[in-house]
């Protein structure tokens, strides 16, 4: 076999897979340019429905996958109860179609600047038995395409023309990721406390994990939840970062329009 095929963060594979779903997005964001926002909202909605069933298959290609569950025995597992679309990049399957069909900004907000940075994370951090195998193998299908998958959905957002970042968003969106990450911190709680999955952890919520920058955050504030509120400010920054490069895009378009007016 091959080493071509084994599937590693930032391998000439990796980036070939980047490239054609890349390529997706721009050749379906160019086919629906002149359609109507419904009918663009729809599309994407679908393909986020698509993606979820997907993401159900993939998760049950793991429950018999006898290799994933001896590599993860000493977390106990698989677990369906630990493998719903409830962490930072798969819960954007189920939030964009309620985004972009309900256009309710905060929201369309939220999936555009968490969806591609949660599933960029993944796509460069996979977790046990998801790194250094072959690509065609079921589970590295399911994680490898499903996170690919939901970096384009968050992005198309904009692409398909749904939603522009503007600064007033980003308040709006910083409360949209307190209120998603405490309901899903709620969950947590209801998990644990009926032994349904004694070690939930959506959104790292919960526990760190061992991540560097949530240790030194619990280091600041020692308690569940509440050491992600300085994740929040981060993710303000970032925000910020992208709303200044399309503010600036805008205002040189403005400028180009002027100039092209005066010069008629």
């Amino acid at each position: 076999m091959s080493d071509f095929w084994i599937m590693r963060p930032f391998s000439p594979l990796f980036f070939l897979l980047f490239a054609l779903f890349l390529l997706l997005l721009i050749v379906s964001s160019l086919l629906l340019r002149k359609k109507s926002e419904r009918t663009r909202a729809l599309v994407l909605s679908c393909v986020c429905w698509v993606t979820l069933l997907g993401f159900i298959a993939y998760k049950y290609a793991l429950s018999v996958d006898a290799e994933f569950n001896e590599l993860t025995a000493v977390m106990g597992g698989f677990n369906w109860w630990g493998e719903l679309p409830l962490q930072l990049c798969n819960i954007n399957m189920l939030l964009i179609p309620v985004a972009v069909l309900k256009r309710w900004r905060p929201l369309q907000a939220f999936c555009f600047f968490i969806a591609p940075l949660g599933a960029l994370m993944a796509l460069v951090m996979p977790g046990i038995g998801f790194e250094a195998y072959p690509i065609y193998l079921p589970r590295m299908l399911g994680y490898f395409g499903t996170h690919f998958m939901i970096f384009i959905e968050g992005l198309a957002i904009v692409t398909f023309g749904l939603y522009r970042p503007q600064w007033r968003d980003i308040p709006l969106t910083m409360l949209a990721l307190f209120v998603i990450a405490l309901l899903v911190f709620g969950i947590n709680m209801l998990l644990r406390a009926t032994h349904l999955h004694p070690q939930a952890n959506y959104f790292f919520s919960v526990e760190t994990e061992g991540n560097p920058l949530l240790e030194l955050f619990y280091s600041w504030l020692p308690w569940p939840f509440l050491f992600l509120l300085p994740s929040i400010v981060i993710v303000a920054v970032y925000a910020g970062v992208i709303t200044a490069g399309f503010a600036l895009a805008d205002r040189l378009r403005g400028k180009k329009r002027s100039a092209a007016a005066v010069s008629e």
